[in-house]
């Protein structure tokens, strides 16, 4: 795979989606938990989707409980508990492993573009991939960084 466009996900209602729906929007890709000490971000998250998503940005969100269990079981409850109290309408997946032998071939795809401080693995919920309108990762952002401290690097890409 060469492209981020090249991948098929699950959406959360197991439908095969293909990232090629969203060629020439940003992307910003993040692996989420609802129950992790960084699920707040939703809340940040949701306001930059609402914020840009006319001017081309889509966040993305994949459910991973990879972390000391830190996701729901069952689907259903991941979604609503997202809508419930985080108003979140961006696109979610079905709940997908972000590291390890399992890894689904995005984050596989994803890690190997853009490595972590010391290790490309994804350490924690909420690491975030910004990827440009040519499908070509641009960042990577920890856990601990703010979604809003992402936000001129957003409007840098939403520019070109």
């Amino acid at each position: 795979m060469s492209s981020i466009y090249d991948f098929t996900v699950a959406k959360s209602n197991g439908e095969e989606a293909t990232l090629a729906d969203y060629k020439n929007q940003v992307l910003l890709i993040v692996n989420t938990a609802s129950k992790c000490g960084f699920t707040p971000q939703f809340e940040e998250l949701q306001g930059l989707y609402e914020e840009y998503r006319e001017k081309g940005l889509t966040v993305l969100g994949f459910p991973s409980d990879q972390f000391m269990n830190q996701e729901f079981d069952d689907q259903e409850e991941i979604i609503e508990f997202c809508q419930v109290n985080y108003g979140v309408s961006f696109p979610m997946f079905k709940k997908t492993d972000v590291k390890g032998k399992d890894a689904h071939p995005l984050f596989k795809f994803l890690t190997k573009e853009k490595k972590g401080l010391l290790l490309s693995d994804i350490k924690w919920n909420f690491t975030k991939f910004l990827v440009d309108r040519n499908g070509e990762v641009y960042e990577r952002y920890s856990p601990q960084t703010s979604p809003r401290k992402i936000e001129s690097d957003i409007q840098t890409l939403l520019e070109n």
